[in-house]
């Protein structure tokens, strides 16, 4: 007979969901990976996300503010300088 079996099913519904935000707008409604809080399209899954040490990750100081008062610095200079030019 089909339909007749019981599933155990409680667990499943019990279980946390994921945190992640469709692409709608709307929370995931999957299940968590257990000890995680994602599922494992989110990535809950083993081996997801960067690498321990991920070298990419690192930042460059490209935008500090010590390097960005200096390239204000080297643009007044600049200007300076053009302005002496052009009085000569």
């Amino acid at each position: 007979m089909v339909g007749q079996h019981t599933r155990n099913v409680a667990p499943m519904r019990n279980a946390l969901r994921c945190g992640a935000k469709t692409r709608k707008g709307t929370p995931c409604q999957a299940p968590a990976v257990s000890g995680k809080k994602r599922c494992r399209m989110h990535g809950g899954a083993k081996g997801s996300g960067a690498p321990m040490g991920n070298q990419n990750a690192l930042k460059h100081g490209l935008y500090t503010a010590e390097s960005r008062a200096f390239a204000k610095h080297v643009r007044d200079l600049i200007r300076e300088g053009s302005e002496l030019v052009e009085k000569s």
